[in-house]
């Protein structure tokens, strides 16, 4: 979830909300890449979820982060709610995930040594205090109420609106992990291109990337519970945005879907107002009911921006949303795969040449398969496991044509970060499937084991 935005002062035409989307377009040596991931943290003793304060407690963790390895606090009025340093944030989610939102960043080399050393820190203070993080798309054993709401006003406001629109909204908040990559554009050409890629192969990377086969203490019948719980969250704000297919499609079109997202907030003073199911079109005449006569800013505009939660998404970059949380080693093969495919032009447009035919049910259907079946899925004659080879395989082009090199030179490229994707290609099997091996062999249904043999 986001801190509140910088957007900028009052908006006086309605073409300053595409333009403010349009200023992100950069030259391609300007192009950057930001990795965000979140993961669970627990009690070593008990395996239950930390609470925001005491001993062992997020609390802790954040202030061991801040006063041992020089992160600047950020806070919400008496609370610390998260850190900032080097261009990176470390936000607080719902549930007491913690989650790293990466600096932006010219490779993969970098992105990686960034979560190394972010991990590196978090193990130095949780070790101190008993405490261990874990990698999953979804919370494996505790329950709704075990789970404590962090002492945010904005997800104070989402919760109660989450109970009111979907099914799994409240789920989402506190019982989910994700990790993605924001992605720059150049033009509104190239932004609309990367866009229709990441939505259409999002489901490869919810394939590959699966890793929440367990809710409840049990086996849910998914590769991604995460994935499922997006599905019945909230209409209005998720999906795989058919329009975005459409001719004509650009950043005045996302301005108008946009303005049609019920509102949840306004941040104004270190408060957020309610403004749960309202009207941005209302707020830009001046009559939203939380705040009569006043009209926004494009900071309003940018906090608006980041409460729709399609699969991808475009602010002032592109997002990719559709992976689940896991283990270290697929932290920056995410960033790879989808560096590989969008950041070279010849791979990004083969990898449109892939997905170019599909109609929006198909793609719909690849999403549901992928959460379901993972890399065993099968959509009208198409296969996941086949797709997500002919993906990997573009992705390792674009990478190889990147021409990126690590260690002082003695890496030559970026692609030997797909190599966990590749293994789940050779076997068949991605992190759902050998956690699911694990919990019907060696552990005998006792979940308790996936502390121990999971954690960061």
């Amino acid at each position: 979830m986001s801190i509140p935005q910088s957007g900028g002062g009052p908006i006086e035409r309605h073409e300053q909300l595409a333009q403010y989307l349009a200023d992100g377009c950069k030259p391609k040596e300007d192009w950057r890449i930001g990795t965000e991931h979140e993961k669970f943290g627990f009690c070593k003793d008990t395996l239950k979820p930390l609470p925001y304060a005491g001993e062992r407690s997020i609390l802790a963790v954040l202030e061991g982060l801040r006063d041992g390895h020089g992160w600047a606090p950020l806070t919400e009025g008496d609370n610390l709610i998260g850190l900032t340093k080097d261009g990176a944030n470390i936000s607080l989610e719902p549930g007491g995930q913690l989650e790293l939102s990466g600096a932006p960043l010219e490779t993969i080399h970098e992105t990686c040594d960034e979560v190394n050393a972010h991990l590196r820190d978090v193990k130095d203070i949780a070790d101190k205090i008993g405490v261990g993080f874990i990698g999953l798309g979804a919370a494996p054993v505790w329950h709704h109420e075990d789970m404590p709401l962090m002492p945010k006003g904005r997800y104070k406001l989402m919760d109660g609106y989450m109970q009111e629109v979907g099914t799994m909204g409240t789920t989402m908040m506190r019982r989910t992990c994700t990790v993605q990559v924001n992605l720059d554009f150049s033009s509104e050409a190239d932004m609309v291109q990367k866009l229709r890629v990441a939505l259409a192969l999002q489901p490869v990377a919810t394939a590959l990337f699966a890793n929440s086969p367990f809710l409840d203490g049990q086996s849910n019948g998914h590769k991604s519970w995460r994935a499922r719980v997006w599905r019945d969250l909230d209409a209005d704000r998720t999906g795989m945005l058919p329009f975005v297919f459409e001719e004509g499609f650009g950043f005045e079109a996302w301005v108008q879907y946009a303005l049609d997202v019920p509102m949840y907030f306004v941040y104004r003073n270190g408060e957020y107002i309610n403004a749960l199911g309202m009207s941005f079109r209302d707020f830009l005449k001046g009559e939203l009911p939380a705040l009569p006569g006043e009209t926004p800013t494009l900071s309003d505009w940018a906090d608006h921006l980041t409460t729709i939660f399609p699969e991808a998404r475009i602010k002032k970059f592109i997002e990719m949303r559709g992976a689940d949380g896991g283990p270290w080693r697929r932290l920056c093969a995410l960033p790879a795969f989808w560096v590989g495919l969008t950041y070279d032009q010849t791979a990004l447009d083969a990898a449109w040449d892939l997905v170019k035919g599909w109609d929006a049910e198909t793609r719909d259907a690849l999403r549901v398969a992928a959460s379901e079946q993972g890399l065993q899925a099968k959509v009208n004659g198409i296969s996941m496991h086949e797709l997500a080879r002919e993906a990997v395989a573009i992705s390792e082009s674009g990478l190889k044509a990147r021409a990126r090199p690590g260690a002082g030179g003695l890496v030559p490229d970026e692609t030997h970060f797909l190599n966990a994707l590749k293994d789940s290609l050779e076997t068949g099997k991605v992190p759902a499937d050998e956690l699911l091996e694990r919990y019907n062999g060696a552990w005998e249904a006792d979940l308790s084991r996936i502390y121990g043999e999971f954690a960061y």
